[in-house]
């Protein structure tokens, strides 16, 4: 770690730089990382089978590619998905999926309407969850109805 007089900070690897702050910002040599991956990415989470897949905190940022099979929210206990989460869903299949908010006291807006309640996803769609807050979710996406 090196600082100048007019307070820039640079950290070193192996002698290169990494990362270097200046009056401007900061400034990254290499890949951002955090503990779901490369921060300029949207890691893929592969979803298979006939059962419903449920969202998990691990998904939040992520984008599930589900072939086969609907997907649901979780509990409603504030414990799994919070205010601000985001889950993008691809159906990676050429069959309907549904995005079910029903059994677990979820109220999902669709943004194009306001209609509440399931959605289905087409075949090849995309579809985007941002939860707004407790119980509370809205759903946008291509192939949505």
């Amino acid at each position: 770690i090196y600082r100048t007089a007019a307070g820039a900070v640079y950290l070193y690897n192996s002698g290169n730089v990494k990362l270097q702050t200046t009056a401007a910002g900061v400034t990254v040599t290499g890949s951002v990382t955090d503990d779901k991956g490369d921060v300029r990415k949207i890691i893929k989470n592969a979803q298979t089978g006939a059962s419903s897949y449920a969202f998990t905190a691990a998904d939040v940022g992520k984008c599930i590619s589900r072939s086969g099979g609907n997907v649901h929210f979780p509990a409603n206990d504030g414990s799994v998905l919070v205010p601000g989460d985001a889950i993008t869903i691809i159906n990676n299949s050429a069959s309907n999926i549904t995005i079910d908010s029903g059994t677990n006291s979820w109220t999902m807006y669709n943004t194009a309407d306001a209609a509440t309640g399931n959605r289905t996803l087409a075949a090849r769609g995309m579809a985007t969850v941002y939860v707004e807050s407790n119980a509370v979710a809205y759903i946008s996406g291509s192939g949505l109805s």
